[in-house]
């Protein structure tokens, strides 16, 4: 069972894949269980991740299913040998909660990142100065000492894109970037920040110009997770100031997906929306109309 007795990422992504290649070769779930021997109410637990297959059973299913591509089996063998593995985010346990730890083992497992932010830098491009603003004048009104070591935990929490370890698509609402006009140092600093991140083969930031506020109120801010060689999202994670929420199911996916979509679309392109942040450095109105 998954380390704790609850589904770990890895757990619940390795049966989330496991019963998508099922249903891909048209088998059902008493034919998986015969192939590796064990119980059906096995391999329903397995696909819900509530429980790991060892090694040898993943790769009798990958055979039993069809699966011939060496990096998806590789991704699943790995994570069959992982799934009990403590994350490093285990240490800043006293300062999150549930949701917020899942949404970061998520990010740390993801290939493919696609944040939405209507209001704020997103997480994994914001310098220190900024990222500990943001923390204090939060509702849940917390103290300097862990206002730092919140910060320390974004910190690490953006090597996994700085290393080019998943690629990480940003579109930003403009006035996400002009908002801290007053605090200047702290504004230049973060304005400058997005324009070495851009500059990373492995990120895209796209501003969405201020004049496209319907399309900009449509939802929240959320981040999709894709994994493995397809980047197909299998997970969104949207936060409140009470927790962090996981969106799985499929149907409720694809919304966010389209959404993402419509945004990127509507959003200046990456060359564009460098130009425009240059634009503010260098003195341009805040909420000057931008063309795509």
């Amino acid at each position: 069972m998954p380390a704790g007795g609850r589904p770990t990422v890895r757990s619940r992504r390795l049966g989330n894949a496991l019963r998508r290649h099922r249903e891909a070769a048209g088998l059902d779930q008493p034919a998986g269980a015969e192939a590796i021997m064990k119980s059906v109410s096995k391999i329903s637990r397995l696909e819900s991740g509530q429980t790991t297959a060892s090694a040898l059973e993943v790769r009798t299913l990958l055979d039993l299913y069809g699966v011939e591509d060496p990096v998806e089996q590789d991704r699943l063998l790995e994570w069959a040998r992982r799934s009990n593995e403590r994350g490093w985010w285990i240490d800043y346990q006293d300062a999150v909660g549930a949701g917020y730890a899942h949404h970061i083992a998520l990010e740390h497992e993801a290939t493919c990142i696609r944040s939405w932010s209507p209001v704020l830098i997103p997480g994994l491009l914001q310098t220190t100065e900024y990222m500990e603003s943001v923390i204090a004048i939060g509702p849940k009104r917390i103290p300097p000492e862990k206002v730092v070591e919140l910060a320390k935990l974004r910190q690490e929490r953006q090597r996994r894109v700085e290393e080019g370890g998943a690629s990480f698509t940003a579109i930003i609402w403009e006035p996400a970037l002009t908002s801290l006009r007053a605090e200047r140092t702290v504004w230049e600093g973060q304005l400058a920040r997005l324009l070495e991140a851009g500059e990373r083969q492995n990120v895209t930031i796209q501003l969405l110009p201020v004049a496209a506020s319907l399309i900009a109120g449509m939802t929240g801010a959320f981040v999709a997770f894709s994994f493995g060689v397809e980047a197909n999202v299998e997970a969104v994670t949207l936060e409140n100031p009470a927790n962090t929420n996981v969106v799985e199911a499929p149907k409720d996916i694809a919304l966010y997906v389209n959404t993402f979509d419509q945004l990127r679309s509507t959003a200046l392109p990456p060359d564009r929306s460098a130009e425009r942040i240059r634009e503010l450095l260098e003195g341009g109105t805040p909420h000057k109309e931008v063309k795509s």
